[in-house]
């Protein structure tokens, strides 16, 4: 084999090795939590006024947005995809909420969460057991989680409260656990 033929064999090679590495990984799919569904959450995990709060994969923003608006705490979402970061955003700006709420566009495994006195996840089972040392090593003491349909493996839930219909249909389960 002549050079020049073994150069371009070889080219192919140099163009997958100067891709970019794969993004973080996505840990939930999107789907929307109702309304009712959203406040119970909220009541649920105690929140007040002035606390700061953290909702994991945040979507359209709805639970931040609820949590400034409704509850007047300072809440935080993290959302990796971008046209659903670019929508919150977009959702917290309309009602000038943005003193109270903001969304972090990024991975939900590489934030800090030491500031947190209430965090809401709907995610998977396998993503829960992926967030969970991560929540374990920066929750402060009397910091909430609540979960929504899925619990966190190893934990064991102060509360349980059963949401038999959503409005749509739909029963719901809401985890309450305290650090």
């Amino acid at each position: 084999m002549k050079r020049r033929e073994a150069l371009l064999l070889l080219l192919p090679l140099g163009l997958f090795a100067a891709q970019e590495p794969p993004g973080p990984e996505k840990l939930a799919p999107y789907y929307p939590t109702p309304r009712i569904v959203v406040e119970k959450m909220l009541k649920l995990g105690g929140l007040r006024p002035g606390e700061t709060m953290f909702d994991l994969g945040s979507g359209d923003g709805r639970v931040v947005i609820m949590a400034a608006r409704e509850f007047k705490a300072k809440a935080i979402g993290v959302e990796l995809d971008t046209d659903l970061y670019n929508q919150s955003m977009a959702r917290i700006r309309k009602p000038g909420l943005q003193d109270r709420a903001r969304i972090i566009h990024g991975d939900i495994l590489k934030q800090d969460y030491s500031s947190a006195d209430l965090v809401t996840v709907y995610l998977l089972p396998s993503s829960n057991d992926k967030v969970q040392p991560l929540l374990e090593t920066q929750l402060k003491k009397g910091a909430r989680v609540v979960s929504h349909d899925f619990e966190f493996s190893g934990w064991t839930p102060d509360e349980v409260e059963q949401i038999e219909d959503d409005g749509e249909g739909r029963s719901h389960t809401l985890y309450l656990y305290r650090r």
